[in-house]
This record gives structure tokens, sequence and C-alpha cells, in this order.
């Protein structure tokens, strides 16, 4: 059973820094995909970084140069550092495994913890 429990959110201001940890449990070495995704209050869940098992990483547009996924297998730990952050960053940020082999940022290939972590960034 996978189970994701994320953890560094918190309030910042604009132009601040926070990292969020994704602690691991239960994961099959062929759905190694990992993924952060964030949800805004009344907008769907957005890919934000996914990392694929080989080290292959990939950046939505509005994080790209801001913000860096990365992941320690011995510690099953799963990471997003986040700088120059935006009041728009704010969101409910959420650790995902995907569920099949190969990588995207479409939140349906995804699990997800039920909670993510909340983070609000004041202008």
């Amino acid at each position: 059973q996978v189970q994701l429990v994320e953890s560094g959110g918190g309030s910042v201001q604009a132009g601040g820094s926070l990292t969020l940890s994704c602690a691991v449990s239960g994961a099959s070495r062929s759905r190694s995909c990992m993924a952060w995704f964030r949800q805004a209050p009344g907008e769907e869940r957005e890919g934000v970084a996914n990392i694929n098992r080989d080290g292959t990483i990939r950046y939505a547009d509005s994080v790209k140069d801001r913000f860096s996924i990365s992941k320690d297998n011995t510690k099953n730990t799963l990471y997003l550092q986040m700088s120059s952050l935006k009041p728009e960053d704010t969101a409910i940020y959420y650790c995902a495994l995907s569920r099949y082999p190969g990588c995207s940022l479409w939140r349906g290939d995804f699990y997800f913890s039920d909670q993510g972590t909340q983070v609000t960034v004041s202008s």
C-alpha cells in the first residue's frame, strides 16, 4: 500500500523560499516516477514537476528556474525546493507517485496523499 506524507509547507513573503519533503513507502520500483502537484482554491490540480527513476526531470513552465525537484532513494524521500515564491504559488502541494510506467504531469496518472501541505505566499 502506497503511503505519501508531505511536510514543509508554511507561510512566506513573496520572494521567499520553502522546501517541501515527502516520505514515501510501499512504492514499487517499476512505478518510481514521482511528482509534485498543487491545487489552488477553485482550481484544478496541476503538475509542478516530476522526476523519473533515471533522474530525468520536467517542470511546468510556471515554476521553471524557480523550483527544483530531487529525491533521496536511501531515505525514500522526495523534495521540492521553491525559491522566488510568488503569491500565485499559493496552493496545497501534493506529492504523487505514478500509477503506470512512464512519467507525465497529468494528475490522472498518479496516486496522491489525502492531505498535502499548504503553501501561502503573501505580497
